[in-house]
């Protein structure tokens, strides 16, 4: 027992002495990063997030941050395929897939992906022209993710996404667009107007044929008509035999005491 407690006491006076005698070093590499590993100059691993102790004379652990981050390219003029010169803005997602690539491979792996997605950007919008650019603008992040996500591979990334944030013309384009806007209103707004106008004459001329087949319903509605709207004076036409009361009466002969006499017998 004595002798295990002397080999327990000499093993940590050991490790004292070769702790001040050798710079031993505490790195930490936290969730979000991978820690690369150096062996005298030389790359020997990938560290998971933990707690490292190395000696700092022959090794070191280089952090890097592997969360998603963005790079925003801003409006590059670029001419279409009709010789037409836009101005295209895009933003990015990407994240550190291999940090071993991205930073052992590449000087600079942000600069090498804003190229690439600049490279990308220009083929795309050059082959199309500028209609197919603005009716097909949600096809463009599609063509930019797949020619860019290999070359993203290729620096150690992994591209999540790319998205067109902005297309821009020059000041006369956007006053013939606008034209062309609209007269395409002007013109949907004048077919509104011209259905309306095909269903009005339709219901009138079923309304035409049904009267000719009932020529009652005319004065029916008419009748109809007047009682909806009040104070309005109806005149009704007498046929042309009918004899007013009055005259019918001096015809007769008979004073209105005798017809009144008449009328109670």
């Amino acid at each position: 027992m004595l002798e295990l407690l002397w080999v327990v006491v000499l093993t940590a006076l050991v490790l004292l002495v070769v702790t001040k005698i050798l710079p031993v070093k505490h790195v930490i590499v936290y969730e979000y990063q991978k820690g690369l590993k150096y062996s005298k100059g030389r790359y020997s691993g990938t560290l998971d997030p933990g707690q490292y102790w190395i000696i700092s004379t022959f090794a070191s652990i280089v952090p890097v941050d592997v969360r998603p981050e963005f790079i925003t390219i801003q409006g590059q003029d670029v001419l279409s395929a009709d010789g037409v010169t836009l101005k295209v803005s895009l933003a990015a997602e990407f994240q550190v897939a291999d940090p071993n690539v991205a930073i052992n491979k590449n000087a600079n792996f942000r600069t090498s992906l804003y190229l690439a997605l600049q490279m990308s950007l220009r083929e795309i919008v050059g082959a199309e022209k500028i209609d197919a650019t603005l009716e097909n603008r949600a096809s463009i992040s599609a063509k930019l993710m797949e020619l860019t996500s290999k070359k993203a591979s290729e620096l150690g990334l992994k591209l999540i996404s790319a998205d067109v944030k902005d297309i821009m013309f020059p000041g006369e384009m956007k006053k013939a667009f606008a034209q062309v806007v609209k007269a395409q209103k002007e013109g949907q707004a004048a077919l509104e107007r011209a259905r309306g106008e095909t269903a009005a004459l339709r219901n009138l001329a079923n309304a035409a044929r049904t009267m000719d087949d009932n020529p009652n319903l005319l004065q029916l509605r008419a009748l109809q008509a007047l009682a909806d709207s009040p104070g309005n004076t109806l005149v009704m036409g007498l046929p042309s035999g009918a004899i007013p009361l009055s005259r019918r009466n001096e015809k007769s002969g008979a004073s209105p005491r005798e017809r009144n006499a008449q009328e109670e017998e």
